[in-house]
């Protein structure tokens, strides 16, 4: 592992770096904040990807492409006069501080656990905003719907709003079921959307709950679904035919022999 003077060093020769893209290259040159914020999104996703398959050097290479791109939303910031890098810094190394007294403040040395400070993290957080923002208002919109289902469960959490139990919470997902059979039976799309939207929150619920991680869960039956899926369509053709002039029968058969092979 490198020193502390060897990470402040590769940290400067990113600087640098950026400096002389941003001043040299054509493509560099003309980039905004608005253009480079798709790729910085496929660049998080690239990182989950490698952080879920447990390859820690692809995760190195990620995190290394992630940092370059916080450095050009800073550079970008510095031409405008708004912000540069060492603000951006600062500003998280306050909010740090201020969000764990138990290890800076007064605090400091007095036996707290894991889960006191889980327990209380989002109220720490809202005396940290004076009080003028909502719990849930620091939650981007634009979140994808899983993601920010989970995030409002763990900052309701983080406010001592939890269930007592995590056993309590099947008789919740019973409940959601059920509605979910009354609006299909009653026909009204609306109903329909509101109700299933009501399941999957429960069903969430019940992951987290039980310290499933439900991106990666359903990332994995989504893996195990292309697999076996895969292997239907690859059966199917090298029998000469094709997937449309399959009965369902037939791809259940295949299915299973798929299922029977591991895939």
């Amino acid at each position: 592992m490198h020193t502390r003077e060897e990470k402040m060093a590769a940290f400067g020769r990113l600087l640098d770096i950026m400096d002389a893209l941003r001043e040299k290259c054509p493509w560099n040159a003309e980039q905004t904040m608005e253009s480079i914020r798709r790729l910085t999104e496929e660049e998080v996703y690239e990182l989950s990807d490698t952080i879920l398959e447990g390859d820690r050097q692809g995760t190195a290479k990620e995190i290394g492409d992630l940092l370059y791109h916080m450095l050009f939303y800073a550079r970008i910031g510095e031409e405008e006069g708004a912000f540069d890098i060492a603000d951006s810094m600062n500003k998280v190394c306050d909010k740090m501080v201020f969000r764990h007294p138990h290890v800076f403040g007064p605090e400091a040395g007095k036996q707290t656990s894991a889960k006191e400070i889980a327990d209380t993290w989002e109220l720490v957080k809202a005396r940290e905003k004076g009080g003028n923002k909502t719990i849930m208002g620091g939650i981007p919109k634009a979140m994808p719907a899983l993601l920010k289902a989970l995030a409002m469960q763990e900052k309701a959490r983080g406010c001592g709003f939890d269930w007592e139990k995590k056993e309590d919470v099947w008789a919740k997902v019973r409940e959601e079921v059920e509605e979910v059979s009354e609006a299909v039976s009653s026909g009204s799309p609306e109903k329909m959307e509101m109700e299933f939207g009501d399941l999957l929150f429960a069903v969430l619920n019940a992951a987290r709950l039980y310290g499933v991680e439900p991106e990666a869960a359903l990332n994995r039956s989504s893996e195990k679904f292309r697999r076996r899926f895969n292997y239907v369509e690859a059966q199917t053709l090298s029998s000469g035919r094709q997937l449309k002039d399959m009965t369902l029968a037939q791809m259940d058969a295949l299915w299973d022999e798929a299922k029977a092979k591991g895939y």
